[in-house]
């Protein structure tokens, strides 16, 4: 019996961070996701988390979907040898490639770039306009500050109580395995 293949958004840094914990879950969330047939897709950079959960994807024989802009390709070195490499003309382009190519989309630690992204495809979720799974991996913590401000937002009358069940928080790679297993089977 084959397994229905689905791909997987995953946006993070495209450095490693302080703490030696942020590249440990990078690789092991790349690991996991071709472990159970999944498709990465991911901002094709060989820098950072983002190298990192792509060549743990590969070590593990999983297929790698990268996109990257034209203005970053030797910044965030990128990374040719995936399995799809899409070279984008603007970083709108880039985002949209990603999230069309993408069942679910796991944000992992990362800067700016990383917290644009999320924002970004949590209002299209607010709007209506996709049903997509939408996972914080909160290695050591690291969302917390992003998960209060989201219940701020909510406190404060500035969103719906529904948008705090738009996104799930899971702590380990095992329970983000468990929170992409479970959405997938709800959407088929």
């Amino acid at each position: 019996m084959s397994r229905t293949r689905h791909s997987v958004c995953v946006y993070c840094g495209s450095r490693v961070g302080a703490r030696p914990a942020y590249p440990e879950a990078a690789r092991a969330t790349g690991s996991m996701l071709a472990a159970n047939g999944w498709r990465l897709v991911y901002g094709a950079g060989d820098v950072g988390l983002m190298g990192e959960v792509a060549r743990a994807a590969q070590s593990a024989g999983g297929e790698t979907f990268g996109v990257i802009p034209t203005h970053l390709l030797s910044l965030e070195v990128g990374k040719r040898d995936l399995s799809t490499f899409v070279v984008t003309e603007t970083m709108h382009e880039r985002k949209k490639v990603m999230f069309m190519n993408a069942d679910a989309v796991v944000v992992l630690p990362g800067g700016g770039g990383s917290l644009d992204e999320f924002f970004e495809v949590l209002t299209w979720r607010q709007l209506g306009l996709h049903a997509k799974p939408i996972v914080l991996l909160n290695t050591q913590g690291y969302w917390d500050r992003l998960v209060a401000l989201i219940d701020a937002i909510v406190d404060e009358g500035f969103a719906d109580a529904s948008l705090r069940g738009f996104v799930e928080v899971a702590s380990t790679v095992e329970a983000l395995e468990a929170v992409l297993r479970r959405g997938f089977a709800t959407r088929g």
